[in-house]
This record gives structure tokens, C-alpha cells and sequence, in this order.
């Protein structure tokens, strides 16, 4: 696997790090802003709602620059978004700056993936998607809880500041790493990024991101509740088992990528309906401490067996024009986070149990399962209709191909 792939991966870090810090930052940030702990959760829903917007706007804004300067770019949009973070004045700018550090997420993911598997021979595609994942689902590991420590310690200021100099690395890392192949502009442009987004197969793959991804934030939104009051953990051991989380979606996400490089539908399939069954098994493993810990790092391997498959389906759907398509796939992830969160909620304000959100999870996971099953179904009818049409044109029923020659 080429170098370059780990400046990817260094990008990919310091972006899962800064999205996932502020959820264990809150009571500080709250604290020191004079701001109550659900005003300040709408940090985290500000950035969101920045990630959304921004990857599918600026992979069209970039769509004629070279992937390597875009990269770069995106990575400098990232810097002055932490950096604007750590010395916001109050609340409002706060808000503002968390917005603008999303921007570049999404965006960045997808161009990232299409330069990743450039890079690569076909059958290692997935494989170095995975890669380029690596660094986001490290940052959940080790990243995050560091950052935390340090925001705990030093203030959530010196977080977001830590956070820019991970930015600074991985732009030195682009600029050294990125082959020159990605200093020139794209040849199809914004009119042939937009042309791939009119595709039917393109927003199916969209459709199962968000369903399949959908299941997972449904039960992980509410799985320290589940923790504490359904297998009695107490709250400080949470953290260590939300990093037993991260080791299991490192795991998943690696042994996907490596699955999809040999059967990716299969691996897409076997996920999603591996991560519906975790789910529906979920009230059962919440019984017992040990189960327990093992259901949250079972979430994280089936959840993340299917994010390169993911990645890797929408960009072959869009493959004329790739970068928009696989940046759009980003906002569905985000996407997703939103609406799975609401979701498993709406399971817990209907009063079915503290572990009903699992099992809502697993609704949308089989909803997932359904939408890429209707994927591969329109994908074989397009091939059945194109082999056809090229049987008739090659002469093999005479009389049809001369009808159809101009």
C-alpha cells in the first residue's frame, strides 16, 4: 500500500478526533461559557449540520482543482476551524467556528477516497479505503480520549489547539506524500460531478448508507444509558468501554475492507445483516456486565464491515465523475447519525425500555438490507438490458440490430 495513504489517514484522525471530543467536553465547555449542557450539545449539532452542507458544496466548488490542492485546502479550512474554536469569546462564536470545522469533513472523506484507491490496483480498492478509515476509527481509541484528558486538564481550549497542529502534520503529510498524478485538475468537471448525482443506482447506495449507518446511531446514541441502568456499570467505566467500541469498529472496518476487495455486495450483506442481528440481541447482552462489553465491541465490528463497502459502491455507481458522489456519502453518514439518534429516541419516549433503541436500530439495519437489495436488483436488470442490447447489435439476432443501427 502506498505511503500516501497514511497523510490520509493522519487527516482522517485529526477529523474523527475534533467530531467526537465535544460530546466529552460538554460539562466543560457548558461550564465555562455559562451555557446550559443542552445548549451546549447543539456544538455537536452545529458541526453536523457543517459536514452535511459542506461535502457535497465545496467537492462541487473544487470540482476543477486538482484532488491533491483540494486536499490540502480542505485541511487549511480544518485548521482555521479549530483554531477559531479554541479562542472563540463566547458561546455564539463558538457555535459558529464548530460549524466551520465541518465543512471540510465530508468533503474531505470523499475526495480522500477517490485518491485512495487511485493509488491501487482493482482488487485493493476497498482495502485502501479501509486505511484511510483507519485514522477515524483510531481517533475513537486513542484520539479522543487524549483529547479529552487534555481538554479535562489543560482546558477545552487547548483541545481544539492540540487538534491544530494534528491538522498542520497531516497537511505536511499531503504535500510530501500525495503523488504528483493528483496536481492537475479532473478533466470531467462540476457538469460531469452533477451528471453522476441524476443516477438511480447512485441514491440507492446513498439510501443504504443512511439506513445502514441509521442503525447504528439509533442504539450507540443511547448506549451509555444502557450501560449504566440495563448492565450496571457505573459511570465512570463508560469511557473504557466506549474505547472497547472503537477497538471493535478498527477491527470491522479493516476486515471489511479486506471482504470487499473479494465479494463486495456479499460483504455489504453480511454486515448489515450481521449488524441487525447484534442489535435484536441487544436487551439480551445488556443482562450481564461481560455480555455487555461484548455487545458494544460486536456494534462496532458489524457497524463499520460495511463503511468501505459503502464508500466503495457509491463511487462505482458515480465512477465518470466520483469525487461529489463519494462526498455526498459522507453527509449521509451524517445524515444518518441525525436521524438514527432521533429515532432510537422516539423508542425510549414511547417508554419501551432503556434497550428499545436497539431494537429500532435493527429495523433500519433490515431497512438498509432491503434498499441494497433493490440496488442489486436494478443493477441487474441494467445488465441483463445492456448485454442484450450489445448480443443485438453484434449480430446475433440480425433483423433487431438492423433496427437498431442509424
Amino acid at each position: 500500500m502506498p505511503l500516501a495513504l497514511l497523510a490520509l489517514a493522519v487527516g482522517a484522525f485529526g477529523i474523527g478526533t475534533t467530531e467526537f471530543v465535544m460530546m466529552g467536553l460538554l460539562p466543560d465547555v457548558a461550564d465555562d461559557l455559562h451555557v446550559s449542557i443542552p445548549s451546549a450539545g447543539h456544538l455537536v449539532s452545529a458541526y453536523a449540520l457543517g459536514v452535511v452542507i459542506g461535502a457535497p458544496l465545496l467537492a462541487a466548488v473544487t470540482a476543477r482543482l486538482s484532488r491533491r490542492t483540494v486536499l490540502i485546502s480542505l485541511m487549511a479550512l480544518f485548521i482555521a476551524g479549530n483554531a477559531l474554536s479554541a479562542f472563540a469569546p463566547g458561546y455564539d462564536s463558538l457555535l459558529a467556528a464548530r460549524f466551520l470545522s465541518g465543512l471540510p469533513h465530508g468533503a474531505f472523506f470523499g475526495v480522500g477516497a477517490v485518491v485512495a484507491t487511485s493509488m491501487v490496483a482493482p482488487e485493493r480498492k476497498a482495502r485502501s479505503v479501509s486505511l484511510m478509515f483507519l485514522g477515524l476509527t483510531i481517533a475513537n481509541v486513542a484520539g479522543v480520549p487524549v483529547a479529552t484528558l487534555t481538554g479535562q486538564h489543560l482546558g477545552w481550549r487547548a483541545t481544539f489547539l492540540g487538534v491544530s497542529v494534528i491538522g498542520l502534520a497531516a497537511i505536511a503529510s499531503l504535500a510530501l506524500l500525495i503523488p504528483h498524478d493528483h496536481t492537475h485538475a479532473p478533466t470531467g468537471g462540476l457538469r460531469s460531478e452533477l451528471a453522476a448525482l441524476r443516477s438511480l443506482p447512485v441514491w440507492l447506495a446513498l439510501g443504504t448508507t443512511v439506513a445502514g449507518f441509521g442503525a447504528l446511531f439509533a442504539a450507540y446514541s443511547y448506549v451509555t444509558p444502557m450501560l449504566t441502568d440495563a448492565a450496571d456499570f457505573t459511570e465512570g467505566s463508560v469511557t473504557l468501554l466506549l474505547a472497547l467500541f472503537g477497538v471493535g469498529a478498527t477491527a470491522g472496518n479493516l476486515l471489511g475492507g479486506r471482504l470487499a476487495d473479494h465479494a463486495m455486495r456479499g460483504t455489504l450483506f453480511g454486515g448489515l445483516a450481521s449488524l441487525a442481528a447484534v442489535l435484536v440481541l441487544f436487551p439480551v447482552l445488556m443482562r450481564a456486565e461481560w455480555s455487555a462489553a461484548l455487545a458494544v465491541a460486536l456494534l462496532g465490528m458489524a457497524a463499520f464491515v460495511t463503511g468501505s463497502p459503502l464508500q466503495l459502491m457509491v463511487m462505482e455507481k458515480a465512477s465518470a465523475a466520483p469525487s461529489l458522489a463519494s462526498s455526498a456519502n459522507q453527509a449521509a453518514f451524517n445524515l444518518a447519525n441525525a436521524g438514527g439518534a432521533w429515532i432510537g429516541g422516539l423508542a425510549l419516549a414511547a417508554g419501551f425500555g432503556v434497550t428499545s433503541p436497539a431494537v429500532a436500530g435493527a429495523a433500519l439495519a433490515a431497512l438498509g438490507l432491503g434498499v441494497a437489495g433493490v440496488a442489486y436488483g436494478v443493477d441487474r436488470r441494467r445488465g441483463a438490458l445492456s448485454f442484450g442490447r450489445e448480443r443485438l447489435v453484434a449480430g446475433h439476432v440480425p433483423e433487431q440490430a438492423e433496427a437498431l443501427q442509424p
